[in-house]
């Protein structure tokens, strides 16, 4: 960052409405310069500056696509919040992906690794995320959680829950609330932790990974959700990511996040007069969802959403699985079931055996000691394996038809299907696909990688540090919302629905209806139906009051309720109007109005009225009221913005979400302290092994025979004690061990380097001896023989202690150590360069008489 000097007075980036993370710059007269290198199309980097009421450009903003120079990069990182950073959190992988230099990136972990596994491992003192979780699940199979994903926002007792149990390793009880409850035995004792938590573990370690990779704090963002998600499942994600220290911008679609970067890079479909319709389709590891998008001249529009929440990769593995844990029973008379490290390491072969035969039309299993100290070996053809999960392809074409349905569409008028997802490169799901949509699906992006992507890009247009070409993201919502207050449902001629199936997002409503004091509302979804297998309809309660005015009397409320960008449903504000007339005021209960869907961004959604009341229409913004009475009607109302207290059903509190970010906290620094430790019980171990070798090499000559065999036997006993005692210390006495060895190396090991050192002194001070000699020629006959006479004591004085040290052995502390000639080497300079320049200064001045004179 930047900073120029200028006259204006405002600063703001190149939106209007500013994000989190990025405080505005107000009346700083500074230009605030925003870096991007060399990034193609859609970026672009510039400043845009506000004067007063209005917004001006000075110049047009450098398109990195057009024009290759590059800014000179800051001397220091943005601080947090100015992170441009996509996360895909899925069932089995996450990926991170950031826009930075060249476009979008997906980071790598420490292993290089561009996925990382969704695995939390809880050993006996620490945690290990990702690719290390993975690494020690078959060591600690009864404590590494993994799948957590499926168990968030979901009670205990639902059957897609208790279908999972079967799966998972790690102990899972109900919690008091009916939730899900995990239980690790971590640090010699039982702790327990909810599936938030565990997504918020796992949402630490992706950013820390893009920490490390960006070199800044990571703070906004946006995640990718599947679209099935209920709004406390949506509430379970924020949690977690706050949880995580993230703020996420947005929860976004998964076939959203894919579709924006499938369209804004088809600059031909802006040329196209008419709208192309693609069907997005993303079999992940435990799900499959399907959407139809239309993409126009810079736009995009989700017309529907459809998905199998049950159906994913992971059920073929589960084929695989079964099939031979039967095998294997019979032939070897070993049930798999029944080990738990055996069933992690064939689910493991069986994952990696799909992959194999969805390239190959056979393929082998091989395990090795899978239990009871048995060898196995299995065989499949990929025509068997087909015929196994035949039952799986009729389930994957039902999401596609309730998609089609959804949109209004039919196979004739899509013009692209796209396959993506982790789960998707099995052959016979191309080839079911094909016959269905009557084109083949074509695979243009990357299947693993696309949604993080996404939500990097949106992530960019979302934030004023980057500058996206103009491009509408419309998405929609899956599922009817509707409310309903303490006097019954709200109505509307339109099916009694507030937010119905298909709403854009965000959206608002408003709402207007009559109370004469306090009163309940209630979210929830509108059909049963629409909704995941054993998902509640509740969403939310909503008290609403007091009234700050006389009760008894009728007074007119009016209701904001949002769709956010979340897809979580709200109640933002009340208002109660307060007006002379209320009195007087009639009401047909059975009048019905109709309310009419309008997406309403920010700018425009407080002036969109929209009125669904039990019988009451809103025809004005303050909300005439009929009379009979010209001017009492032209009178103003006052309004009173009421207290509006909510409910989450199974959601959590302030208090618990404040108890698990310092628990978390306090994790991390367990799990930092672990790893100073290991690697100062690492650098002990390597510090034995290598003063070891060179006692006998390097140091032999320069250690007696006593240090020599006192420095032995320390090595050894260290050695011994690292591998009994003290595998499992305290850092402190790690450190404490190193110190107490190199105060026996030390002496020798200063010897060794004290030579070569020396050497060199010697050396130095040889070569300013014969320099100042040479530079006497110009002094005068007394300086000349002063500096002459400092040279030859220097001399003289380097050879008597270079013969006192020849004499001795090496394995003895030296008479001449290299520091002492280093000072006499600086003492004699010192003193001849003061002759020298005395000399200069005479010459100087006898000049400038010199001059003088023969002016005269």
């Amino acid at each position: 960052m930047y900073e120029v000097a200028s006259p204006l007075k405002g600063i703001h980036g190149w939106r209007s409405r500013e994000t989190s993370g990025v405080e505005k710059l107000k009346r700083i007269g500074r230009i605030v310069v925003s870096h991007v290198a060399h990034c193609p199309p859609p970026f672009a980097v510039g400043v845009r500056f506000r004067y007063g009421g209005g917004t001006s450009r000075r110049g047009e903003p450098h398109r990195a696509f057009l024009s290759h120079q590059f800014l000179p990069s800051p001397p220091f990182p943005f601080p947090g919040g100015m992170s441009v950073v996509g996360f895909d959190v899925g069932n089995d992988r996450c990926v991170v992906a950031a826009v930075r230099q060249r476009g979008i990136d997906v980071l790598l972990n420490d292993e290089s690794q561009r996925e990382n596994p969704a695995v939390v491992s809880f050993g006996e003192k620490q945690r290990f995320l990702g690719a290390a979780g993975a690494a020690s699940a078959a060591r600690f199979p009864r404590s590494t959680v993994f799948q957590v994903k499926r168990l968030l926002g979901r009670p205990f007792r639902d059957p897609a829950v208790q279908d999972d149990l079967r799966r998972l390793p790690f102990p899972i009880s109900e919690a008091p609330d009916g939730g899900i409850l995990i239980r690790i035995h971590f640090l010699n004792e039982e702790r327990v932790f909810t599936p938030v938590q565990i997504l918020a573990m796992l949402l630490a370690h992706l950013k820390l990974i893009a920490e490390k990779s960006l070199e800044t704090l990571v703070s906004d963002c946006v995640i990718g959700i599947p679209s099935y998600l209920t709004d406390l499942q949506r509430r379970a994600y924020l949690d977690a990511a706050t949880i995580a220290g993230l703020k996420p911008l947005r929860l976004m679609h998964d076939c959203t996040a894919t579709a924006l970067g499938y369209g804004i890079y088809k600059t031909d479909l802006s040329a196209r007069g008419s709208s192309f319709y693609v069907v997005f389709i993303d079999i992940g590891h435990c799900n499959t969802q399907v959407s139809v998008v239309s993409f126009g001249s810079e736009r995009m529009n989700v017309l529907s959403h459809a998905f199998d929440a049950n159906l994913g990769g992971r059920d073929f593995d589960e084929i695989l699985f079964n099939h031979f844990t039967e095998k294997f029973k019979e032939e070897y008379q070993i049930d798999v079931h029944s080990n738990v490290r055996a069933s992690i390491r064939l689910r493991v072969a069986c994952e990696k055996l799909k992959r194999v035969l969805s390239a190959n039309a056979e393929a082998p299993l091989n395990i090795e000691c899978l239990m009871d100290e048995k060898d196995v070996k299995g065989f499949i053809k990929r025509e068997e394996f087909e015929r196994l999960y035949s039952g799986l392809l009729d389930r994957l074409l039902e999401p596609c038809k309730q998609a089609l349905e959804n949109a209004g569409l039919n196979q004739d008028r899509i013009n692209a299907v796209e396959l993506v997802g982790s789960g998707s490169r099995i052959p016979a799901i191309t080839r079911i696909l094909t016959e269905f949509f009557r084109r083949e699906p074509s695979r243009t992006l990357n299947a693993s990688e696309c949604v993080a992507r996404g939500c990097a890009l949106h992530c960019a247009m979302l934030s004023p540090i980057f500058r996206v070409r103009d491009y509408e993201v419309q998405d929609s919502f899956p599922f009817s919302v509707t409310f309903a207050t303490d006097e019954g449902p709200i109505t509307t001629v339109s099916r009694n629905v507030l937010f119905p199936k298909g709403q854009p997002i965000p959206s608002v409503k408003m709402l207007s209806f009559y109370r004469t004091d306090a009163f309940k509302m209630e979210a929830f979804y509108a059909n049963q139906s629409e909704l995941p297998p054993g998902a509640s309809q509740k969403i939310s309660c909503f008290q609403v009051g007091p009234f700050p005015v006389h009760e008894g009397e009728r007074y007119k409320v009016k209701v904001k309720v949002r769709l956010n960008l979340h897809g979580m449903v709200s109640v933002e504000s009340v208002s109660l109007i307060e007006d002379d007339d209320n009195s007087t005021v009639s009401r047909d209960a059975s009048q019905l109005d109709n309310m009419e869907t309008e997406p309403a961004s920010d700018a425009k959604s407080d002036s969109t009225v929209h009125t669904a009341e039990n019988g009451i229409h809103e025809h004005a913004e303050h909300g005439s009221i009929p009379s009979s009475d010209t001017s009492k009607a032209e009178r103003l109302p006052r309004r009173h913005e009421l207290l509006i207290t909510e409910t989450i059903y199974g959601g959590t509190t302030k208090e618990w979400l404040l108890e698990a970010q310092e628990q978390e906290k306090w994790l991390a620094y367990q799990d930092k302290l672990m790893e100073q430790t290991k690697d100062k019980k690492n650098a002990l171990e390597a510090y034995v092994y290598e003063i070891r070798n060179k006692l006998f090499e390097r140091y032999r000559s320069f250690a007696n025979d006593s240090e020599r065999e006192g420095i032995s036997v320390s090595l050894q006993q260290t050695e011994e004690w690292l591998y009994e005692d003290g595998d499992d210390e305290t850092e402190k006495v790690y450190t404490g061990k190193l110190e107490e060895l190199k105060k026996l190396v030390d002496p020798v090991e200063n010897r060794y380097k004290d030579e070569e050192a020396r050497a060199q002194a010697t050396r130095e001070l040889l070569k300013c001896i014969v320099d100042y000699r040479m530079a006497v020629s110009s002094l005068t006959t007394y300086e000349r023989d002063v500096v002459i006479d400092e040279c030859n004591k220097a001399e003289q004085w380097l050879r008597e202690r270079s013969q006192q040290q020849d004499s001795l052995p090496k394995n003895t502390d030296p008479v001449l150590w290299s520091h002492e000639i280093k000072k006499r080497t600086e003492a004699l300079d010192m003193s001849c360069r003061n002759h020298l320049r005395h000399k200069g200064s005479q010459s100087r001045s006898e000049d400038s008489r010199g001059s003088d004179h023969s002016k005269l």
